[in-house]
């Protein structure tokens, strides 16, 4: 998937995560910062499934940012799904492909 523009999902509340997206120009590279209330005890899983994620939907040349607030994996998921197809464009995802 292609990031076209920036984009974000999901809130601060607690239990729950934000998410943001940006394009990097002349760079094929994801960068990935994380801030998370539960850093020290999920940071790692936090860094796999972002990762897991960004090599399943094939994302290149962005940096994406994490502000999580205690967000179970499921909502991480959610969430980093919800931010792709927005910056992609794109009007669905292609669920059954997966």
């Amino acid at each position: 998937m292609k990031i076209r523009h920036a984009a974000v999902a999901g809130t601060l509340e607690s239990s729950d995560v934000m998410v943001r997206i940006e394009p990097l120009e002349d760079t094929q590279e994801v960068s990935i910062q994380i801030s998370s209330s539960v850093e020290k005890q999920f940071g790692d899983a936090i860094h796999r499934i972002v990762l897991e994620l960004v090599k399943l939907h094939d994302i290149q040349g962005a940096q994406i940012i994490i502000d999580d607030k205690g967000a179970l994996e499921c909502v991480l998921k959610a969430r980093l799904e919800a931010l792709f197809a927005r910056a992609c464009d794109v009007e669905y995802l292609p669920w059954e492909d997966k």
